[in-house]
């Protein structure tokens, strides 16, 4: 029965796949260059005369002769060019023999300009995910397959859902929790299958998300946080959409965050009382509640330090600039990013919090039932 369960959710996930790959955004006309074509151009040589160096950033014009290695154009040699605007985290510099990404306008076969936009990085990409599926298949087996198919459907789920509500209008909250609640539904559908260990984890994962969504609509009200300080997020505005409500975007995305940790950890509880009762088909549902809530406990004290250690890494430069301004400490618990931070902690630390007990209790209720009614008969 439990092949059969686990069958039915890979099968209903790729259905589910499928659909996504074929369903459209609505935004695939919003082409930024409409008369250019992309393609991948492999750097022949370099001039770097045009090029000011003041020492710590760059600024100017590099001209590079490249060699078209796709497209209509394939096989044949331009001069591109590559702006630098003196930012360190957008600006690039090639060398001769890296291939590059280009973007070029053209008028039928002849070439009006070719721009570099990047260093080219997709089979590198394609290269590192199909390791990490092999090692995950070879592995885990069964498990792994089914944590790869789970990643392709969460990528495909916020790329071809989430991201296309927020941007036509919909609630950004409600939007969020709805993709959310799918994707938890059907990430522990692959890792259970349809039976009651995924109704006590959904439950329990469900409870501690719709928490961290209430704190975090409080919290971003009470402590006066915009949305603008996402990355990039004010630039939408500038882009023709500026109906966004960006502050309850900010919002929604706090409880994207704080799902794979409210997952992973209703999974882990379950699992633990899942594997107490198939050892101890007799236990009762007292102790099995027992067992689950001393592995929520400890659970919960790494849990709560691992969303720390997290959030902090992704901000490690903005807490060094502090340290190196010597900004006193009320100074900085007080800045909005640091405020936006503290909301994403300690209310993913509360949806923790509220999702361990509770997954323990349903599973401590849920799982010994069929157990206990398979060894009286056992018995008999």
């Amino acid at each position: 029965m439990k092949r059969e369960t686990s069958t039915a959710a890979v099968i209903a996930s790729v259905i589910c796949i499928i659909i996504l790959i074929l369903l459209p955004t609505g935004f695939e006309g919003a082409l930024q260059f409409r008369d250019a074509v992309k393609c991948k151009v492999k750097v022949v040589s370099v001039d770097n005369s045009r090029l000011r160096d003041t020492g710590l950033i760059r600024y100017g014009q590099q001209l590079c002769t490249v060699k078209f290695l796709n497209g209509t154009f394939k096989g044949r040699t331009a001069e591109g060019w590559n702006m630098l605007n003196g930012s360190l985290e957008e600006d690039k510099l090639f060398t001769a023999g890296d291939t590059a990404q280009a973007v070029v306008h053209h008028d039928g076969k002849e070439i009006i300009s070719v721009n570099l936009i990047d260093h080219y990085r997709l089979s590198g990409e394609l290269v590192l995910a199909a390791a990490f599926a092999l090692f995950l298949i070879f592995f885990a087996r069964g498990v792994g397959a089914r944590a790869v198919v789970s990643f392709i459907l969460t990528v495909l789920a916020i790329w071809k859902l989430l991201v296309p509500l927020y941007l036509k209008g919909v609630d950004p909250v409600l939007a969020g929790l709805s993709i959310t609640a799918f994707l938890t539904l059907a990430i522990l559908a692959l890792v259970y299958g349809f039976d009651r260990r995924l109704l006590s984890s959904f439950s329990g994962a469900m409870l501690g998300i719709l928490l961290t969504g209430v704190l975090s609509v409080f919290c971003t009200g009470g402590f006066k946080i915009h949305g603008a300080i996402m990355a990039y997020s004010e630039s939408l505005l500038y882009a023709g959409f500026e109906s966004l409500n960006l502050t309850r975007i900010f919002m929604s995305s706090i409880c994207i965050g704080a799902s794979g940790a409210v997952m992973d950890l209703s999974v882990d509880i379950t699992s633990a009382v899942s594997e107490v009762v198939r050892n101890r088909p007799d236990i009762s549902r007292r102790e099995a509640v027992g067992s689950g809530m001393s592995v929520a406990r400890a659970a919960m004290g790494t849990m709560m330090t691992t969303m720390l250690l997290a959030y902090s890494g992704s901000s490690i430069a903005l807490l060094m600039t502090f340290m190196a301004q010597g900004t006193p400490m009320y100074n900085i618990l007080n800045y909005k990013r640091i405020a936006a931070e503290i909301i994403d902690i300690i209310g993913g630390s509360f949806g923790l919090a509220a999702a361990a007990p509770f997954t323990a209790l349903l599973a401590g209720l849920l799982l010994p039932c069929r157990k206990s009614s398979v060894s009286v008969k056992n018995r008999n």
